[in-house]
């Protein structure tokens, strides 16, 4: 396609929308736009601490943890899009040439379908742990490997697919406001993809809520089985935690979907909120912005894990004692029990890696003097 290397086509096409009769298009960067930029190197730093304690602290070495690692990846790649898109938007985007405007725009659709598969590839990872209730097993690395392969797949997939031919060139009565280069169905079947997904995690997410209430109850009954109870209870904690991300997800990115449901109704120029576009994305943004801030809050490991990587005097007071930093609702332990059972698990998991200690043994079991 000669056309795809031709930046008259994207005049063309922005002219025909009626967002050449912006002014953001004649001009550089606006203050809005630097502020943003700020905001996505932000993205970019939080994720990138958050990954980089998961990666030190082996505790976090396990399927669920890995899907969360994926998550925030994802995160911090929509951190560094969206400040290509910022800067080659404006004035910038005039000079693109389809290719190029393609790759643009396709960034930031991939990273979408990163963050919404990951979501569903937790929820699907928390489902079967749940049903089972089982702890977490080396036999489940290849299921936490393959959803994680098959997310990013099928993300780049859904975005490549303009660049490969469904779009409106040539047809400009199809085009996108908000994107003048896409398809309208494009966009549409996205949208709709993306709905379908975020409903699919909703029924996940309420089926085990019931599963473990039930299993709670259950458990619960029989002084011998405190155990597995404090780790149902364990579970439904860091539950809460992923459900908060996904109620956040939806929270940000509901507008923007919003707009482009719109966007597929309205003609070319009869829906001025069309040429608004940019703050509804400045919106969704913000959830990449949020979730370091939601696993910091939520959990008391992660939040310990990410303090000692950036400061490892600010978890002790002059006593000794551990700070006590966050949201204690929200906690995934607020009792003695509750940490025995972290340290139980912890075992669990040194010893099914590999990294088994007769010190790990002491830090657990405490010697106990002679009489």
């Amino acid at each position: 396609y000669p056309s795809m290397f031709k930046n008259e086509v994207i005049i063309e096409h922005y002219n025909y929308t009626g967002k050449l009769q912006e002014n953001k298009y004649k001009e550089g960067l606006k203050p809005e736009a630097v502020v943003f930029l700020l905001v996505c190197l932000l993205i970019v730093l939080e994720n990138a601490v958050v990954l980089l304690a998961l990666w030190k602290n082996k505790k976090f070495h396990v399927p669920m943890y890995y899907l969360l690692g994926n998550l925030t990846l994802s995160d911090l790649l929509a951190g560094f899009t969206y400040m290509v898109n910022i800067i080659t938007s404006g004035a910038n985007t005039l000079s693109l040439t389809p290719v190029l405007w393609f790759l643009r725009e396709g960034g930031v659709f991939i990273m979408l379908a990163a963050s919404v598969i990951s979501l569903l590839a937790i929820a699907i990872e928390r489902h079967v742990t749940m049903v089972r209730m089982k702890p977490y097993q080396g036999d489940k690395q290849g299921r936490m490997f393959g959803l994680i392969g098959a997310s990013w797949v099928l993300s780049v997939f859904l975005g490549v697919l303009p660049v490969l031919g469904w779009n409106c060139m040539g047809r400009l009565d199809q085009c996108s406001t908000v994107l003048p280069l896409y398809d309208k169905s494009y966009i549409l079947v996205n949208i709709t993809i993306f709905s379908a997904i975020l409903l699919a995690i909703v029924v996940l997410y309420v089926r085990i809520f019931r599963i473990v209430k039930s299993n709670t109850q259950r458990l619960g009954s029989g002084p011998q089985r405190k155990g597995m109870y404090r780790k149902s209870q364990k579970y439904m904690a860091l539950l809460k935690t992923v459900t908060i991300v996904l109620g956040v997800f939806i929270a940000c990115w509901l507008p923007l979907f919003i707009l482009l449901l719109l966007d597929f109704c309205c003609p070319a120029k009869s829906c001025q909120i069309l040429f608004k576009a940019d703050y509804f994305l400045g919106i969704a943004m913000f959830n990449s912005l949020l979730n370091p801030i939601i696993y910091t809050l939520t959990s008391k490991d992660m939040r310990r894990a990410i303090l000692r990587l950036l400061c490892r005097h600010c978890l002790l007071t002059k006593d000794g004692q551990v700070k006590k930093i966050g949201m204690p609702f929200l906690d995934c332990s607020t009792t003695k029990t509750d940490a025995a059972s972290h340290r139980l698990e912890g075992l669990e998991t040194t010893v099914s890696s590999g990294n088994f200690t007769p010190s790990t043994i002491k830090a657990i079991y405490p010697r106990i003097p002679k009489t």
